[in-house]
């Protein structure tokens, strides 16, 4: 198998295509659910009470003031600043110098405001208001899971075409031997390194983050190389050359034999996924995959090599 890192030398040699960033530093993040969380204890009288600082991944013991809370790195808040995020139902926010700060920015190519997005699990990312996961029923953790398992799991060399919060490279990574994850927009990047859930990510050396469109650094990877593909492209309306003929033939042209291709589709059962199912099976047919399976439990197809 070609090293990964013969792929990533033969990338562009651009400042905003050959990138991985560092982990943020590791600040307090809370959202709705743990502030109320905290104004319940302060109800019932308690003066101390375990929360979630990193959005569910672990819990912290916060001591409650009349005045306020104060974190475990000795930052604290008022309860008026308690109450202002109990009520912001779409955004998280890290704690930094005693001040709560939303995690969110606008897109530098897209120009459309970009946030982290409190779940009952995993945040989502959120792009212009709308979630780039299921969070219906499902989070988006798990979401990313039943793509893994309809693609068959995850070996070898794989590509992440849409890397935004990261989930996929980080699953993918736990059994392939290689992951080269691509995103268009540096400033999901920049939300990516402040969320607890991504930060695998940028420390797992068998993650490769690539700065770039898709596009075009798909073009520039060689033959037979990748074991598995995962497209989550953003909605058509948004990426449409990533549902092209033109780039479904360089994914086939990546695949190594009897590789497999999971893509990203959205409800088959709606009128939109049933009309774009028709569309993607038949571009991805003349691009030469055998077979296209519909995987309605993960939301995609699966097109075999």
């Amino acid at each position: 198998m070609l090293s990964l890192d013969l792929v990533w030398d033969d990338l562009p040699k651009r400042s905003d295509t050959k990138t991985q960033l560092p982990q943020a530093p590791s600040l307090p993040i809370l959202s709705a659910a743990q502030s109320r969380t905290l104004l319940d204890a302060l109800k019932q009288g308690k003066e101390r009470v375990e929360v979630s600082l990193d959005l569910g991944i672990s819990l912290s013991q916060i001591l409650l003031l009349p005045q306020g809370i104060v974190l475990p790195d000795g930052q604290q808040l008022d309860w008026e600043a308690i109450r202002q995020i109990s009520a912001a139902e779409t955004v998280c926010y890290r704690i930094e110098r005693n001040t709560p700060q939303p995690i969110r920015t606008i897109g530098q190519r897209s120009n459309l405001t970009l946030s982290l997005m409190p779940t009952s699990g995993a945040p989502t990312l959120l792009i212009g208001g709308f979630p780039m996961h299921r969070i219906k029923e499902i989070d988006p953790w798990e979401d990313t899971r039943r793509k893994l398992k309809a693609a068959g799991g995850a070996y070898g060399a794989v590509l992440d075409t849409a890397t935004g919060l990261g989930y996929t490279a980080i699953q993918a990574a736990k059994t392939a031997q290689e992951v080269l994850t691509i995103e268009i927009e540096a400033a999901v990047i920049e939300i990516a390194r402040q969320n607890p859930w991504s930060r695998a990510m940028f420390e797992n050396p068998n993650i490769r983050l690539v700065i770039g469109d898709a596009f075009e650094v798909i073009q520039e990877l060689p033959d037979s190389h990748f074991s598995l593909i995962l497209h989550d492209p953003p909605t058509f309306s948004l990426a449409g050359e990533l549902y092209s003929s033109a780039f479904y033939r360089h994914c086939f042209r990546v695949l190594r034999q009897r590789g497999r291709m999971f893509h990203y589709i959205g409800d088959l059962q709606s009128r939109m996924g049933a009309s774009l199912l028709r569309s993607v099976t038949r571009r991805l047919l003349e691009a030469g995959f055998g077979r296209v399976i519909r995987k309605p439990q993960a939301f995609g197809v699966l097109a075999l090599k």
